[in-house]
């Protein structure tokens, strides 16, 4: 089965330095995640769903927006949880970004009970988010931004 990458990541700006802001949902130690897959390393990533900060927009904004354009869903009790820089590489294509992490809760519990979400672009294409545990990861199924496996370890009940 072949994923296409999500219209956003493929995107890249050229040499500058995007701000983006990402919501981690959490639900008995599974995060809902956007499933993507690059073709340069030939393996699957996922990452919190999120996007890009407007001018004049506040990242916690920002992902409120985001959330509710891509699956129409209300979000709340959103709390800022860290901010850290990303330099990788989608498909080839060097990125560098500024990543403001928020954690929220929907507001409508059902989302929670669905183990696939579609979701859609504002280009009219659609992606793909699954709800996956912390042990659900390895070389050909990466968690994207690499840091956030340390945040969400160390945010994680003992």
């Amino acid at each position: 089965m072949q994923f296409r990458t999500r219209s956003k990541d493929a995107a890249l700006p050229a040499n500058r330095i995007r701000s983006i802001a990402i919501c981690v949902f959490e639900h008995h130690g599974r995060y809902l995640l956007i499933e993507g897959y690059d073709f340069a390393k030939q393996s699957y990533y996922y990452r919190p769903m999120g996007g890009g900060i407007e001018f004049t927009e506040t990242g916690k904004a920002a992902v409120i927006r985001e959330i509710r354009e891509e699956i129409g869903a209300d979000i709340q009790n959103v709390q800022q949880c860290c901010i850290f820089e990303n330099i990788f590489t989608l498909n080839g294509a060097p990125g560098h970004e500024v990543v403001f992490v928020y954690s929220a809760d929907f507001a409508d519990q059902s989302y929670y009970r669905q183990e696939v979400i579609m979701g859609s672009e504002d280009d009219g294409s659609t992606f793909k988010m699954v709800w996956r545990g912390q042990n659900d990861f390895d070389e050909q199924h990466r968690l994207v931004p690499e840091k956030l496996a340390g945040i969400l370890k160390a945010s994680s009940p003992h």
